[in-house]
């Protein structure tokens, strides 16, 4: 695949839009460009049009070729189709192109048919490819028939060409927006009208081929993760009469965070009747084994027992350091560039972000103060962390996101990790320090020694300090686990999962969980990747590891290296079918169930009339009479005071179902 996700990609714009330049630096680092120009040359006597052709000449590199392709509309799907993979292409344009098939000249001829064979070569290029096409459709309808067949031509060129690129993005004024992703395409089917995607990402506009001459070898890298920047600033914290509600969402109204939050728990009968209905799957084997939690969790957090698939994922890469002894044995500025990598899509979790389709917000968190000597935050400072956290995990619910996954590579983060958790679960921090390994792989015992110190330091100036949540985030925990703890509250406000592999994403859920208990079951560990910390907290908060993949990548590559088996997972367990036994069954169940219900519909038996509710005489009670019959007299009662037939009966007496008096 290609830098930034693509192999193929149409360039829509309309006049005068910037979409030729905009195609010509997708390519403009290409070691050889091959530029494809499909317009005729137009009147002679026409300056204008002539000035015109003379500018996208003039643009283009001396080292690019050009191929025209106006004498025939049928050549440009044969030049498409020809290309080899390691060659790009710019083709610039298709008004051009429908110009020239619509010429008189060319016809009669099938245009339908041309505009499906040029689709087909562009799905089935090898190389990589770049269209440009004017944007006709959003005028108004032309007034003539000439005008009338150029535009529904046109559209329809578009439509084809957009269903076979692997990216879409519409240039308006200059400025780029993507229609199409490479990752939304995968599931378009043929003709389907794609629906805006996101924004174009900064590094799009600047994406370069990086196809080399390897003999035919496709040499093109992995995609880019759509990189998102975060739209909002803390905020100051909510006025304390607010506090007693819990109405959500708080941060929106202006409440505190605080201990006792009445947040929602996942479905208590969903989970259970997923791993039921999983026993019941027409698999050849004994099923998914440790896996089935992945689907028990998706579908109490989904509240139904036949969960989706996580289809919109966002990793929430959260940067802020630590200072004095917490960060020893870290290179100075080393956090900081791979923030900036991630931002440009560049680096570990970038890549792995975008092979699993997830999107990455590099988060800024308040930088902390060295704990040994002093608070790592201010108690302000805490609130807006806390603040901030839940406004992320709020934005996110509202685009559609179905899984969060938290990552963090700020500087410190393991020794403040370890000193949440000493704090909070009592934990001896050298049984909680991972050990600090340098860039060439040595480990480094003076540097572990040293953030040993300044936990066990950090820990004795707060030995009279409360525990409660935000003292534990003000003396010790810092800005980056405080705005984790934000996200965890949030996400569980908004019944949005929370995918965690680290320290400072299980500290944070240490820390919430004396905010609100209900936070903790939103979370799945996908793996603890050795790091005694993340064992300590995990077994605290009750999260057991799915995987046990044993990398050290950073804080969030284990989730997402796991994030396709948990998926695929999902998939499966909602596509298969139930076994042929358990289908008879439920059939037999079934028919046992409606004939039950026909029995009980007809008159029962012959013992059903007994329990029939005999009828009243009139409004009233049945009878006056005392509860034990009157003494026997010596003559029978006058005829006409006998009681009528169909009488109520003295208590102490079973009616006849007949209406006759029991002898």
């Amino acid at each position: 695949m290609s830098v930034d996700g693509w192999n193929t990609v149409l360039v829509l714009g309309g006049i005068r839009s910037g979409k030729s330049e905009f195609a010509e630096s997708l390519v403009a680092e290409a070691p050889t460009v091959r530029y494809v120009a499909t317009s005729a040359a137009g009147d002679p006597t026409d300056a204008e049009w002539a000035a015109r052709l003379k500018a996208h000449r003039d643009r283009r590199p001396g080292g690019w070729t050009t191929e025209e392709t106006a004498d025939d509309p049928r050549r440009l799907a044969d030049v498409v189709a020809s290309a080899r993979p390691n060659e790009t292409l710019l083709v610039d344009d298709l008004g051009g192109w429908v110009t020239v098939l619509l010429d008189p000249a060319h016809q009669p001829a099938d245009d339908t048919a041309t505009v499906a064979e040029l689709a087909d070569a562009v799905r089935a290029c090898p190389a990589r490819l770049v269209v440009v096409s004017p944007e006709v459709g959003l005028s108004l309808v032309p007034t003539t028939p000439l005008g009338r067949a150029f535009t529904d031509a046109l559209g329809a060129a578009n439509r084809a060409v957009a269903d076979a690129c692997d990216a879409v993005v519409l240039v308006v004024a200059g400025q780029a927006c993507w229609l199409k992703t490479p990752a939304a395409s995968s599931g378009t089917g043929a003709g389907a009208v794609t629906a805006t995607q996101a924004t174009v990402p900064a590094v799009a506009a600047q994406a370069a081929a990086t196809a080399t001459a390897g003999g035919g070898r496709d040499d093109r890298a992995a995609a880019l993760p759509e990189v998102l920047t975060p739209t909002t600033a803390p905020e100051p914290a909510g006025v304390p009469w607010a506090a007693p509600t819990m109405a959500l969402p708080v941060v929106a109204t202006g409440l505190v965070i605080q201990p006792g939050m009445e947040l929602p728990m996942p479905d208590e009968y969903a989970g259970p009747q997923a791993l039921e209905r999983l026993a019941t799957l027409d698999v050849p084997g004994a099923g998914l084994g440790v896996l089935e939690r992945v689907v028990g969790f998706a579908a109490a957090t989904q509240g139904t027992p036949t969960p989706a698939s996580w289809d919109s994922v966002r990793v929430l890469l959260l940067h802020g350091d630590h200072a004095g002894g917490a960060a020893a044995g870290s290179p100075p500025g080393e956090s900081a560039r791979r923030a900036a990598q991630a931002r440009a899509g560049q680096g570990v979790l970038a890549r792995l972000a975008a092979e699993s389709g997830a999107s990455l917000q590099v988060v800024e968190t308040p930088a902390s103060e060295a704990i040994e000597e002093l608070p790592a935050l201010d108690h302000e400072q805490v609130e807006q962390a806390l603040r901030y956290g839940w406004r992320l995990a709020e934005e996110a619910a509202e685009a559609g996101v179905r899984l969060l996954v938290l990552a963090a590579c700020g500087a410190g983060t393991d020794a403040a990790a370890a000193a949440v958790l000493a704090a909070t679960a009592g934990a001896e921090p050298p049984a909680v320090l991972g050990r600090v390994v340098t860039a060439g792989g040595e480990i480094d015992d003076a540097a572990w020694m040293r953030r040993c110190a300044a936990v066990r330091d950090a820990l004795h100036r707060t030995r009279r300090s409360p525990r409660d949540a935000k003292d534990v985030l003000a003396e010790l925990g810092g800005g980056d686990i405080a705005v984790a703890t934000g996200v965890l509250l949030g996400a569980t406000a908004r019944r949005l999962p929370v995918l965690l592999d680290g320290p400072v994403g299980l500290a944070a859920g240490m820390v919430s969980r004396d905010l609100a208990g209900q936070a903790r079951h939103w979370c799945l560990l996908a793996d603890h990747g050795g790091h005694p910390a993340v064992r300590l907290a995990a077994d605290v908060l009750g999260l057991d590891p799915l995987l046990d993949l044993r990398l050290d990548l950073g804080e969030g590559a284990n989730a997402l290296t796991a994030l396709p088996l948990l998926r695929s997972v999902l998939s499966l367990a909602a596509a298969l079918p139930a076994r042929p036994d358990q289908q008879d069954a439920a059939g037999a169940d079934t028919a046992a169930s409606a004939d039950a219900a026909g029995a009980d519909d007809s008159a029962g038996g012959p013992d059903a009339a007994a329990f029939v509710e005999p009828e009243p005489a009139g409004p009233g009670p049945a009878t006056t009479a005392p509860t034990e019959p009157a003494a026997p007299t010596e003559h029978a009662p006058p005829a006409e005071h006998a009681p009528p037939a169909g009488a109520a009966e003295p208590t102490g007496s079973e009616p006849d179902p007949a209406g006759r008096r029991a002898d």
